[in-house]
């Protein structure tokens, strides 16, 4: 299966004001998407919120249904939340770490984990443990091996960093913390609707994501993904009366699906067009999304490769649609505000974000475009003459 790039395009009226390589910030959302928010808030208007919902509730419901199928997971498995950092923390800060406890993850993550990893290591006394990075830049498989023992209670590894196109080997990680019994949280922020992903041989336990990224759907939208068997073992940090019906004066039940996540209000036209961007990246198909969206990442980075004074910052062995480089004697905030000036949409991302890893290279920032399956060759072209 191929992309019909004419077709995506034309589904994308974005792609004929701009050339939007920033689709790891926010993707340009297809019309089917950008027709089923809208239209719902027109019947919210018409009809009031309440009435609405109880008219559309197949079609609400429908997100559950299509993020099993794109996660290879079971409906009951999946929560609708505000978006992907929300659903990180409901699983994170479910885990009843204590004292000694160890929580294992990679030089590359993202400072929103991170920092509730230290919160939660000053509440509780757990440590914080990096996994160093194997030579090519991802983590270490062999590294992480050696650090799984009984005091390892969660590892937590970000599938694909925000600095730039690396990949992690989230199938191998999955492998050692299935066999030793461990949590495996994965952020797949970056990772979901740019690629196939089957949570079953990834073997991740609980898995987050957002919908305005390389999903296409609206912003204020995420979901998280709970093993069913890790269900048992979490409670919510908080809850309401859709996460825990209150049973009795003094007694309260956690639902048994991944819904005990959820609040009750909730943005009910983003979760119609994030059920609608889901069904359009599944029709198109995963497989054929990835190989466009590498074959484009590559096409830049050997693009880029012949601009003179622009240096490829990415790493890994596997490597997505993220593209992360810098401009000698060129600030990234500056190299991106010129590139918007010429219609050229991409974005920076400063040491704050991947600390550690940044750090680690001496780089205080890098300028990152990320390609989608609707840019063309034309786009490339355009930013690396700008540049």
């Amino acid at each position: 299966m191929t992309i019909d790039l004419a077709r995506v395009r034309a589904d994308t009226p974005g792609c004929r004001e701009v050339v939007h390589l920033n689709n790891a910030g926010a993707a340009l959302p297809p019309a089917p998407v950008v027709e089923a928010v809208v239209r719902h808030l027109r019947l919210e208007a018409a009809n009031g919120g309440y009435e609405a919902a109880e008219r559309e509730a197949e079609r609400i419901g429908r997100v559950y249904a299509a993020a099993a199928e794109l996660l290879g997971a079971a409906p009951d498995e999946i929560a609708f939340v505000e978006n992907a950092t929300r659903a990180w923390d409901m699983a994170f800060y479910s885990l009843p770490l204590q004292a000694g406890d160890r929580i294992l993850t990679s030089v590359a993550e993202y400072a929103s984990n991170y920092v509730a990893f230290l919160q939660v290591a000053e509440r509780t006394g757990a440590v914080v443990d990096v996994v160093p990075n194997d030579e090519s830049g991802a983590l270490s498989v062999a590294a992480l091996a050696e650090r799984l023992d009984a005091r390892v209670k969660l590892v937590a590894v970000t599938h694909v960093p925000t600095n730039g196109g690396l990949v992690n080997p989230a199938a191998e990680i999955g492998r050692l913390t299935r066999a030793a019994g461990v949590p495996f949280l994965l952020d797949a922020c970056q990772s979901a609707g740019q690629m196939p992903l089957d949570v079953q041989a990834i073997g991740c336990d609980m898995l987050s994501l957002t919908g305005r990224k390389y999903v296409r759907g609206p912003r204020g939208t995420g979901l998280l993904y709970c093993r069913r068997e890790m269900l048992e073992r979490l409670e919510p940090p908080f809850v309401d009366l859709h996460a825990a019906p209150w049973t009795a004066r003094d007694r309260y039940e956690l639902r048994p699906d991944a819904r005990r996540f959820e609040n009750w209000e909730a943005n009910i036209a983003g979760k119609v067009g994030l059920g609608v961007a889901i069904d359009y990246a599944l029709e198109l198909g995963l497989d054929a999304i990835w190989e466009r969206v590498r074959t484009l990442g590559d096409g830049l980075r050997e693009r880029l490769a012949a601009v003179p004074g622009v240096e490829c910052r990415d790493r890994g062995r596997e490597r997505c649609g993220i593209v992360s480089f810098t401009v000698a004697g060129e600030p990234p905030r500056d190299v991106r505000r010129r590139l918007v000036e010429r219609g050229i949409q991409v974005w920076f991302s400063d040491a704050a974000a991947t600390r550690l890893d940044m750090e680690e290279r001496g780089l205080p920032a890098v300028v990152r475009a990320s390609v989608h399956y609707y840019n063309d060759h034309d786009d490339l072209d355009r930013l690396c003459e700008a540049l």
